[in-house]
């Protein structure tokens, strides 16, 4: 599904993968509100691919949406042929896409499905890069990752997300040393605890009690959860000209519970 819109291009494109997801979504709605066009790489969810790229339209800016498999170098390799072919460039990467990561302990992960988290986050990563980097070099371009506060304070049962976005923060650090040269920027958005994406499903799928979010609740210094605008915001900032000496950093938006 493709949906494209024939209102005036702004100078600077953005891709966001992960596009129709809880975090996903409100960094489209931010970046397409600053004058970006905002183009949308989603799984499935077409109907709300279609509802999102209208949003975006009705600021003022084109939006398109693609479903794409993030695993296929071919499919990502034809998107980003047809994003800087249409749009004129791909100047900001927004990687939000991950899998629902139940809350469980470590010892009871299996391989195959720690393997499996681990392709879906740092190779799909990985993947999106290599075939966004001959478009962000030629931009200067910047590239922002959504991973987890988790990685720099360990909650109890979240080991699949902290074990498998890590190795996303590392590349983002890789890349930063590398792709530096080029101009090109890479930084990592860390979110804490919120009251919508994925922490809404953990909390409605019970993995999640009261008790549990109590515990969480008592190590934040603000006492309250954030939402997915708060993630918005920081990703803004990091894929803007006001960061534009900040490169190989992560931002933990999470409240305080790294301190």
């Amino acid at each position: 599904m493709t949906t494209t819109s024939s209102t005036s291009s702004p100078s600077t494109t953005a891709l966001v993968t992960g596009g129709t997801g809880g975090i996903g979504s409100a960094v489209a709605r931010q970046l397409a509100a600053e004058g970006h066009d905002v183009v949308l790489a989603y799984r499935s969810n077409t109907e709300t691919a279609a509802t999102l790229v209208a949003e975006i339209e009705a600021l003022g800016v084109r939006g398109a949406a693609h479903r794409v498999d993030l695993s296929d170098s071919a499919q990502l390799e034809e998107l980003v042929s047809h994003v800087t072919s249409t749009f004129g460039d791909l100047s900001i990467l927004v990687h939000a896409a991950g899998p629902h990561v139940p809350m469980v302990h470590l010892s009871r992960v299996e391989p195959r499905t720690y393997a499996e988290h681990l392709n879906a986050e740092a190779t799909a990563f990985f993947t999106v890069v290599r075939a966004c980097l001959p478009a962000l070099r030629e931009a200067s371009g910047a590239v922002v990752a959504v991973t987890t506060a988790a990685t720099d304070r360990y909650p109890v049962r979240d080991g699949l997300s902290a074990g498998t976005k890590g190795a996303v923060e590392a590349l983002v650090r890789g890349f930063a040393a590398e792709e530096g040269r080029f101009g090109v920027r890479f930084n990592a958005v860390g979110p804490g605890m919120l009251v919508d994406g994925m922490a809404e499903r953990l909390i409605s799928s019970q993995s999640l009690d009261q008790r549990a979010l109590d515990v969480t609740m008592s190590r934040i210094p603000l006492q309250k959860f954030g939402t997915a605008v708060d993630i918005a915001e920081a990703v803004s900032f990091l894929a803007g000209p006001k960061s534009g000496f900040i490169t190989g950093q992560k931002l933990n938006v999470d409240g305080g519970y790294t301190v």
